[in-house]
């Protein structure tokens, strides 16, 4: 198996490139390692259709070209996939919908092995990543240990418990906060303005990398202007661009230059 490009980032403290597929296939995950612009992809389960073995081809199709998957997952069915990408080789888990600090210790729990002194509930998993056998071996608990802990931060009382969230994401290990501004306008009571969904993105931000957290930005496309801002704020790790808006966008745009000109022609 491939070597885990997410943690050797995050242990040499570079910068962590990132783009979103959420097709249910595993040639999407090729075409996008295969640019080689990106240390990791994030499939978008939560908004996709998939199981087990499409898990294991996109695995597949990643270590092609060394590059690192992260799956972010449905809060609902979250145990089982988690552990389920992590066996057929993803790289990082992205659990979402955290309210409170208990969520934080329940993805811990998902994510982390089943040793003392570590409090997690993954045991030995005969899948792709323990191919040569049910040993549990040195080998096996160091691929789980360096396995991405990342959450999103996207709901109104996850932000009122930002303080105590972060704390105890910091003691449990956790690489990455990722805000969520559309799941917080639809939590509050009213609709947010963009201001103020800016306002609460700084405060997550802040209080992130007083923890020693990396957080994660989501851009569709990196302008200066946005990656001037983000940079004044301490951030150095994007994940860009979504395969269906892409696809939408190149199919209206090639859709609309053809009509136009068909209408020139034959009108």
């Amino acid at each position: 198996m491939a070597t885990n490009r997410f943690r050797e980032r995050m242990n040499s403290g570079a910068p962590l490139t990132g783009t979103h597929v959420m097709t249910a296939h595993e040639d999407l995950i090729e075409v996008a390692a295969a640019t080689g612009l990106y240390d990791t992809i994030e499939f978008s389960a939560e908004y996709s259709m998939f199981d087990m073995r499409l898990l294991n081809n996109m695995a597949r199709a990643a270590e092609l070209y060394n590059t690192s998957l992260i799956i972010k997952l449905d809060q609902y069915s979250q145990g089982f996939w988690a552990q389920a990408a992590v066996g057929a080789g993803f790289h990082a888990v992205l659990f979402t919908d955290i309210r409170t600090p208990d969520d934080i210790v329940a993805c811990h729990k998902i994510l982390r092995p089943d040793k003392p002194g570590i409090d997690g509930h993954m045991g030995v998993k005969i899948r792709r990543i323990a191919i040569e056998g049910y040993s549990g071996s040195e080998s096996y608990l160091q691929k789980i240990e360096d396995i991405g802990f990342m959450v999103m931060i996207e709901k109104d009382v996850a932000v009122q418990n930002l303080d105590e969230i972060c704390s105890v994401a910091a003691e449990l290990g956790v690489d990455m906060i990722q805000w969520g501004p559309s799941d917080f306008g639809f939590s509050r009571p009213s609709t947010p303005t963009p201001e103020e969904i800016q306002y609460f993105e700084k405060q997550v931000i802040k209080s992130a990398l007083a923890k020693g957290i990396r957080p994660r930005v989501e851009m569709e496309f990196p302008t200066p202007e946005k990656m001037d801002y983000y940079t004044d704020l301490g951030i150095k790790d994007y994940c860009v661009m979504w395969d269906r808006n892409a696809l939408a966008s190149g199919w209206k745009k090639t859709g609309d230059a053809l009509k136009d000109e068909l209408a020139a022609r034959w009108s």
